[in-house]
């Protein structure tokens, strides 16, 4: 199953850990990296905005990022939050194989 790298931003640090532990306790993700406080600029509704939010990277796969993706907006406080896969194109079987059981359902 090809695995992916999901960038989620959140309006704060609270936010994204809330967000996180939905994600992993329904096995949507392995592992979800909270960076507190990037500066974020961006286009809305015609003007350039400027915030502080959470940046959130997690590990799934291609599988499950439907369902990450629906949780995701049903999680988030944003009317169009971000949420961007990238393939992972290769890694360390060890981490591989990790990500491989962490994402498997639990019987």
């Amino acid at each position: 199953m090809p695995y992916l790298i999901v960038f989620m931003t959140a309006s704060n640090r609270e936010e994204a850990v809330k967000i996180v532990r939905v994600l992993l306790e329904e096995r949507l993700i392995a592992c979800g990296n909270i960076v507190e406080s990037v500066s974020s600029f961006f286009w809305w509704k015609g003007e350039i905005e400027e915030e502080q939010e959470a940046l959130v990277i997690m590990k799934s796969n291609e599988k499950l990022f439907k369902k990450l993706s629906e949780r995701v907006m049903e999680l988030h406080s944003y009317d169009v939050p971000e949420i961007l896969a990238l393939p992972v194109v290769d890694g360390s079987p060890s981490y591989l194989d990790w990500l491989k059981d962490c994402l498997e359902p639990v019987n």
